[in-house]
């Protein structure tokens, strides 16, 4: 076929679901102009009542009760997909979710990709009764597998690792299927050896001095955290010459809270809300602080960025950091305490933190998104790149 439709979908539970499906988006409408990529976000075709709990409600609960967010995570990655409770789940699920199954249709695409397991769970169901004949492909957005992703049918699957891959093909999924691509992000970090990302520069358009280390704090686009106290802790640390960036994201109040730590410290930190230029402020930073989701950490890979990673969220946040630190290209920071400590020693040792950068780079799949899109072109009929 000369031209392809894809179409992406994600689930804005996080932002990290929606930023693979955009970078999925951006990328084929830079590479492939004959190709036409739609992402839609299933939350936006659903009932509102299943919408709040799917979204706003995890968000709720990691925030607060993350011991109960923890439980559930392990009892569902535990309990099999025939089980009552599951095939409950999936039952409110469809009830729920007509409208998003009728704009599927409406969108007739020649492929479709999810980043996350619900429309790949429905979409099955659709697959196996005739409904839907083109292709539907899962991309995994973290650096471990859960359960919930082990979705029977898919044309193929794509993963963050070969250990990801691995663990896939031991629960089941067919190993020609089974492709390590990474995680896909943005084409702005695709070129981490662009000039417009070079770090000296990156750090003097943030009115930053080049001659000084530059510590990044990131909260998570939904300004996860308590941001300001982490900063406020690591600008009063003894004898400390680095600099700060704080990113608050889309929360409001702590953006506002740092604007006055900005005050209180010119010329050591610069506050910063939502951006559409991580891939700058990543540039400037020596190290990142940052909390382990599977698309901010594939950022800062795909940049060579070293982590410093805080207060990882139960279950899926806790793996990825395990494996960053296996890796060597992230140390943990368990509480507020620990983060003062290891941000200390780390701003005190640049050899260390640049080994951790080599590593990172060396982990890095600044083309994740190209690689998927390749493939679910080559499998359509299209010459992929």
């Amino acid at each position: 076929m000369s031209s392809s439709r894809i179409l992406v979908l994600s689930v804005s539970a996080g932002n990290g679901h929606v930023r693979a499906a955009q970078a999925l988006v951006a990328t084929a409408e830079q590479q492939w102009p004959d190709c036409s990529a739609v992402h839609v976000d299933a939350m936006a075709h659903v009932a509102p009542g299943f919408r709040k709990v799917y979204t706003d409600w995890y968000i709720q609960l990691v925030n607060r009760a993350p011991e109960v967010w923890s439980y559930l995570h392990q009892k569902s990655d535990s309990t099999p997909h025939t089980a009552t409770s599951q095939r409950l789940r999936r039952g409110i699920e469809r009830l729920s979710t007509t409208a998003l199954l009728r704009e599927i249709h409406r969108q007739r695409p020649d492929a479709i990709v999810c980043t996350h397991f619900l429309p790949a769970e429905l979409l099955m169901r659709e697959q196996n009764r005739g409904r839907i004949g083109c292709p539907v492909w899962l991309q995994v957005t973290d650096f471990d597998l859960h359960n919930m992703w082990i979705v029977p049918g898919m044309a193929g699957y794509f993963a963050a690792t070969e250990e990801v891959a691995f663990r896939m093909r031991a629960r089941g999924l067919p190993a020609d299927r089974v492709h390590v691509t990474g995680i896909p992000v943005m084409p702005a970090f695709s070129q981490p050896d662009a000039p417009a990302l070079a770090r000296d520069a990156c750090v003097s358009a943030l009115g930053l001095d080049p001659a000084r280390r530059v510590l990044l704090m990131v909260s998570g686009g939904a300004g996860v955290g308590d941001l300001p106290s982490m900063v406020r802790r690591v600008l009063a640390l003894q004898g400390a010459d680095f600099q700060v960036i704080a990113v608050a994201g889309r929360n409001a109040a702590a953006h506002a809270a740092l604007q006055e730590l900005e005050r209180a410290h010119p010329g050591r930190l610069r506050a910063i809300g939502f951006t559409g230029e991580m891939e700058k402020l990543m540039a400037a930073a020596d190290l990142v602080v940052t909390k382990p989701g599977g698309l901010t950490i594939s950022e800062c890979l795909a940049l060579g960025r070293p982590m410093l990673l805080a207060s990882p969220i139960p279950g899926q946040e806790e793996h990825n950091a395990g494996y960053l630190m296996e890796e060597g290209a992230a140390w943990l920071a368990y509480d507020a305490i620990g983060l003062e400590y290891k941000v200390a020693r780390l701003m005190a040792a640049p050899t260390r933190v640049e080994a951790m950068a080599a590593r990172s780079r060396a982990l890095g799949r600044p083309q994740a998104a190209r690689d998927v899109l390749g493939r679910v072109r080559g499998a359509t009929g299209e010459a992929g790149a």
